[in-house]
């Protein structure tokens, strides 16, 4: 992509820390399009945190056991299995910018088939719907990330990284009470899945007009490569034998399934410990308390690694987030609620530090297909949330957070020693 070429060697756009970026025709900042990027965060996070709010209300609905209702999550992210080879393909051809307004447009498909799911009462509908809408945000992540990535020196990429996604986490933090108050308000099977209707009918609006916009907004280095800019030597060895990329989709793997298997269980954990929350909707807005800890996290994560390595930071998250969820496990009432809504700030910064140490040193050749092979590896969000829901009704939910557990104690071993490549492979 000759637009995350010019970036990362500081070609013709110039968008080097500090310094200002310009479109074609007046100029546009490299801070303006940061912020462009974060309100693009913060609608996906909004819309995948949704699914926390889903989870229960839909448990109910359709009276499901746990393992059939975690397949809400398995929809949503085998999709980013199934769609990231083809979105990084696209990408690749269409450029970034082309590829977030259409990975937009495919989420507010997504969203708009809530409709006649609600209207039909079918369980697999809306596992259809969220499958579509998750393509979308598959498209849409493997073309923001390495453009974010880009926009500035190589060795602050997992700081400016980490900040775009401290945006995410803003959305993710207030989905839980936008869920509480217009799906989960009716307590369970009473709501019916008609409530659904409107809530997601409001996304598609949104991300319509988003998609315009981002179609529309200046983004310099953002379209797809020149066929006279393609290179005509040897091409580029697979991403796949770069160590770091292979061990670090393991890693995104791992932490994406524990942060989603967690969240996933939170409304009904906490209104099983019974900690002043009589309701599934006021537990539903305890977890908003998980997902912005991950929000303040980012925010100071992307402080603290402009001046501590990346992969250091990333060790020690792991280790404290592993460490609270067996915490979470040994302990009882508030205290176990504390611990286990505790690990959200620990996760703030893995996602972005184990993306940007599996990349670095793989060179922009090959930048679209190890975008796309870090997404697919996403897919952990489907398969360890499913697991989970299988032990928990085995042996209960509190059972179950052993496997995000052992998931932060693989992360941290990645952090420490799995990010680095020996004998350049």
């Amino acid at each position: 992509m000759d637009g995350v070429r010019d970036l990362q060697d500081g070609g013709p756009l110039g968008l080097m820390d500090g310094d200002e970026c310009m479109d074609g025709t007046g100029g546009t900042s490299r801070t303006g399009i940061l912020a462009a990027m974060g309100a693009l965060y913060f609608i996906f996070g909004f819309v995948t945190c949704l699914n926390d709010i889903l989870v229960p209300h839909l448990k109910a609905v359709f009276e499901l056991d746990y393992a059939r209702a975690m397949l809400i999550q398995f929809s949503f992210f085998s999709a980013y299995f199934i769609m990231a080879p083809p979105s990084g393909w696209l990408v690749d051809r269409l450029g970034c910018q082309r590829g977030m307004a259409a990975g937009l447009a495919a989420m507010s498909c997504g969203c708009f088939l809530f409709l006649p799911a609600a209207g039909a009462h079918s369980y697999g509908l809306f596992l259809g719907a969220l499958f579509l809408l998750a393509a979308g945000v598959t498209l849409l992540q493997v073309a923001a990330n390495p453009y974010v990535a880009a926009l500035g020196r190589p060795e602050t990429a997992s700081s400016r990284l980490t900040l775009t996604q401290a945006f995410n986490s803003l959305g993710t933090t207030a989905a839980p009470w936008f869920g509480s108050a217009l799906i989960l308000a009716g307590a369970g099977a009473a709501a019916g899945a008609e409530s659904v209707r409107m809530p997601y009918l409001g996304l598609g609006a949104v991300l319509v007009a988003l998609a315009l916009l981002t179609a529309w907004w200046p983004m310099p280095g953002a379209g797809p490569v020149p066929a006279a800019a393609a290179p005509d030597s040897v091409p580029a060895p697979s991403p796949w034998r770069h160590r770091p990329l292979r061990l670090g989709a393991v890693a995104i793997f791992l932490y994406v399934g524990a942060e989603v298997g967690i969240g996933s269980f939170l409304v009904n954990y906490i209104h099983q410990l019974g900690v002043g929350a009589a309701t599934l909707a006021q537990s539903a807005r305890y977890v908003s308390l998980y997902w912005g800890g991950a929000m303040v996290g980012r925010f100071a994560g992307s402080a603290v690694m402009r001046r501590v390595a990346p992969n250091r930071v990333l060790t020690a998250n792991a280790v404290a987030a592993c460490a609270l969820v067996v915490a979470a496990m040994a302990g009882h009432g508030p205290v176990s609620m504390a611990a286990i809504l505790a690990v959200g700030f620990f996760n703030s910064i893995m996602f972005p530090t184990i993306f940007t140490l599996a990349i670095k040193g793989l060179g922009e050749a090959r930048i679209g297909q190890a975008s796309g092979i870090l997404c697919m590896a996403v897919v952990g969000g489907a398969v360890v949330p499913l697991a989970q829901g299988l032990l928990a009704d085995w042996q209960g939910i509190r059972f179950a957070f052993a496997l995000p557990a052992l998931c932060y104690a693989a992360i941290a071993a990645y952090g420490a020693a799995g990010h680095e490549a020996p004998g350049g492979l």
